[in-house]
């Protein structure tokens, strides 16, 4: 991507599925997928964009989920967490090799690999350039990692959340299922709501509405579409108050 393309956000959080890691296998991480989605950020990067990421932990959690079956949801949330941490380091590995200065931020203190969120050193990281990885969620159980994307968005003052998914928008029923499913260029907080289109959970949906920070859902398999979200090139779907 040339450094000369016009960026129409400054700060961005970026919002990955973990699900997306694992590509084509069954669950785990695949590096050339992560890989990829590294080029992406770098190419960012190299127009000056600011960039939060939150990942899941799908891709690693949903593998052991049998063994999850029957126990207490802290302790499950608690695993789910830990994968998120496991997605993050290999995501600032694969992007560090890129020649993208990196920073895993942890919600829940592991000092040998991390560092432990603040917001200030956080925003500093960000002003200097580096890209922050917020991992392992709000640090609580009961939270999703959407609702910590919506909660480091606007902690960091981040001006749009781009939520990376396998389609290429929010639809009216399931595109994978429906041939006749319709896609939404713009849609409302409210909308979604009212609809109950699964965007992202409604704590974090209430916390964008609240604060006014639009989200924008778009396919990351088609390679670019962060950087056409960024710099303002349609694609996806657009959400707002």
């Amino acid at each position: 991507m040339g450094s000369g393309s016009v960026k129409k956000y400054k700060r961005i959080l970026l919002k990955l599925s973990g699900e997306v890691f694992k590509g084509d296998r069954p669950y785990g991480i695949d590096p050339v997928v992560v890989d990829d989605i590294a080029v992406q950020i770098k190419d960012l990067f190299d127009i000056g964009t600011e960039i939060g990421v939150v990942i899941g932990g799908g891709n690693i959690f949903r593998g052991l989920s049998e063994s999850a079956k029957g126990m207490d949801r802290t302790s499950a949330d608690h695993m789910g967490m830990l994968a998120t941490v496991m997605n993050s380091l290999a995501l600032q590995d694969l992007l560090e090799k890129r020649d993208v200065p990196t920073r895993v931020q942890s919600a829940i203190q592991i000092h040998e690999i991390s560092e432990p969120y603040i917001r200030r050193r956080a925003i500093r990281h960000l002003e200097k350039k580096r890209v922050v990885i917020f991992a392992a969620g709000t640090g609580n159980p009961f939270f999703s990692t959407d609702t910590a994307a919506a909660l480091r968005a606007n902690e960091i003052n981040a001006e749009v959340i781009l939520k990376a998914t396998k389609v290429d928008g929010v639809y009216d029923s399931d595109p994978m299922k429906s041939p006749d499913a319709k896609r939404f260029s713009e849609l409302t907080y409210r909308e979604v709501i009212e609809k109950n289109l699964k965007v992202m959970d409604l704590t974090a949906i209430t916390l964008c509405m609240d604060n006014q920070l639009p989200i924008i859902v778009f396919d990351l398999n088609k390679s670019g579409n962060i950087f056409k979200a960024v710099t303002g090139e349609t694609t996806g779907t657009y959400i707002r108050g």
